[in-house]
């Protein structure tokens, strides 16, 4: 792909996978233009993206929200390829499902419906893998991108609307509103970790902040597929790029998912020297349940105990060209940057 004078347009330029998506670019030569929600967020993104490349003279920022039309006209304004990487992800459950749903969906269809009203020719839109294996707790087996989200069943609000979100984007996209067959890519990652590049990172580093500062009295049998955030930078832009990738899903995750156990095993090895003794006890299911009557985090896991999984990242390996981190160098290398900005 040619390198034009046109910007990439990012949205969710603050956020954790956004500011790395924005600095690769950058790194690229590529012009890029960012999304914020306010201009409060400005100096933050450009510090931020400056600890990784000094090329702020090209990256471009402008309000636009996901729940309001003004600015998006305006963002599109020249832009051939949108990044679309905003949305919504909450520590926790929200009280009502909708207040989570309909940002999300109708978010997407915003950005989607104002890039095709600009003669957009490619959306990469950041899924998840929530919107593939979920609702399938159980099934031990390797999951691919022919996989969808068994919404029939409790699956939460969060995953709801990562699915919801994919579904009503490729509606639009195979749809009769799709008069200029612009072309959609979708990438599906798993957990995100890698070296948070501020303060501002937050649900992202909930499991590996938890088990650095005990705030758990041990682990469950849990998996974990993951997957490093330089990686996913990486497969967005590689969707961007190749024009094979136009139609297609890609779950990006490494090679092997991780065992809860097993990442506070690494986690411990590596810095109970430097005070961070990490619990690897592991308790059984019923424990596990009791404690989850109390503690919001562990009710959310409930339903993974034992479930025995892989992701399949053959595809993105084979059409992108992608290679990723392995899972102990995503879990590692977030732990390192969590030490230097104090969350622990």
């Amino acid at each position: 792909m040619t390198i034009s004078s046109s910007p990439i347009l990012v949205t969710g330029a603050s956020s954790f996978v956004g500011i790395h998506t924005i600095a690769q670019l950058l790194e690229q030569g590529y012009n890029v233009r960012g999304t914020i929600r306010s201009l409060a967020k400005e100096t933050e993104v450009r510090e931020a993206v400056a600890k990784f490349v000094q090329a702020n003279d090209r990256l471009e920022l402008k309000v636009a929200d996901l729940e309001q039309d003004a600015g998006w006209d305006e963002a599109m304004n020249g832009v051939e390829y949108v990044l679309h990487v905003a949305s919504p992800f909450p520590l926790y459950e929200p009280e009502k499902e909708d207040d989570l749903i309909i940002p999300a969906v109708q978010g997407t269809l915003r950005v989607l419906r104002a890039a095709h009203k600009a003669d957009v020719k490619r959306m990469v839109q950041v899924s998840s893998n929530a919107a593939v294996s979920s609702g399938h707790n159980g099934e031990n087996r390797t999951f691919t991108e022919a996989d969808w989200t068994d919404l029939t069943k409790n699956v939460g609000a969060y995953v709801k609307s990562k699915t919801l979100a994919e579904q009503a984007a490729w509606d639009f996209i195979n749809g009769a509103e799709n008069t200029t067959k612009m072309e959609l890519v979708t990438i599906n990652p798993p957990l995100i970790l890698g070296p948070v590049p501020n303060k501002n990172v937050r649900t992202s580093i909930e499991l590996v902040r938890t088990l650095m500062l005990r705030q758990v009295p041990g682990v469950t049998r849990i998996k974990m597929g993951l997957v490093d955030v330089r990686d996913v930078a990486a497969a967005i832009i590689l969707a961007m790029q190749i024009p094979e990738a136009a139609g297609q899903r890609f779950l990006v995750a490494a090679d092997q998912a991780m065992w809860i156990r097993d990442i506070a095993r690494l986690l411990n090895k590596h810095y109970a020297a430097r005070g961070y003794r990490v619990n690897t006890l592991q308790f059984p299911k019923p424990i596990v349940q009791l404690i989850a009557l109390f503690d919001k985090k562990v009710a959310t896991v409930i339903g993974g105990i034992n479930w025995d999984y892989e992701l399949s990242n053959e595809q993105a390996k084979r059409i992108l060209g992608w290679n990723p981190r392995s899972g102990e160098d995503a879990v590692l290398s977030m732990a390192d940057s969590l030490i230097e900005h104090g969350f622990v």
